[in-house]
């Protein structure tokens, strides 16, 4: 049976496009948006978080939850506070009846997968550890891998997305898209391409002395 929509504050980010399981340190400093982090510290501490570009003052339908974890009030009404991407969402219907905007969403989830996964997920493993390997080489300071590194497809296809990626266009078509197989795939093929770009660069380094 189909989920109920509901309806939560939304939260509009220029380059910015949050992934479930990301962390997103926020410091909350316009009124509006100090009156709906209060509020929703009274409730579920839920609110939406959109890719907003400022060029065409629009913001995307499609985004992902964050939920507040930690908060630090200051004296003069300012927050900072850390919240972790939650669930993906579509926004059916925006709702502008407070200072802040509201918006009735509908919840998005991957479809089940005709392909596995695990061959994917190994190349990409590779491509991870060879980055890291050829960054610390290039840096000359080592860049250790994550212990909690996810092991689910889905999640390790939203932890690329948030962490290897920096275009939030390139982003937010990966947040769209809900085909964990077909995300992985084209993750792995950046992956590749800035492997050899690094190679290339770690050579050029050995070549220079």
């Amino acid at each position: 049976m189909k989920e109920k929509s509901t309806i939560i504050p939304l939260f509009p980010l220029p380059d910015v496009v949050l992934f479930p399981g990301s962390p997103l340190p926020l410091h909350i400093f316009e009124p509006r948006y100090r009156q709906m982090v209060n509020t929703i510290l009274e409730g579920d501490r839920i609110f939406g978080v959109l890719l907003y570009e400022p060029v065409s003052s629009h913001a995307r339908a499609i985004g992902c939850t964050a939920k507040i974890i930690d908060v630090e009030k200051l004296p003069d009404g300012r927050l900072n506070i850390l919240t972790e991407g939650d669930r993906r969402f579509r926004v059916t219907r925006t709702i502008e009846d407070l200072p802040y905007l509201q918006g009735e969403v509908e919840w998005l989830e991957d479809e089940p997968s005709h392909n596995d996964c695990e061959e994917v997920q190994a190349e990409i493993m590779t491509y991870i550890k060879d980055i890291l390997r050829l960054s610390s080489k290039i840096n000359n300071r080592i860049v250790e891998l994550p212990e909690d590194l996810p092991t689910d497809p889905m999640r390790l296809s939203f932890w690329v997305a948030g962490t290897m990626y920096s275009v939030p266009e390139d982003q937010q078509a990966l947040l769209e898209l809900q085909d964990t197989y077909g995300r992985l795939k084209h993750e792995a093929k950046v992956l590749s391409v800035t492997t050899k770009f690094l190679a290339a660069r770690s050579a050029l380094k050995d070549a220079v002395g």
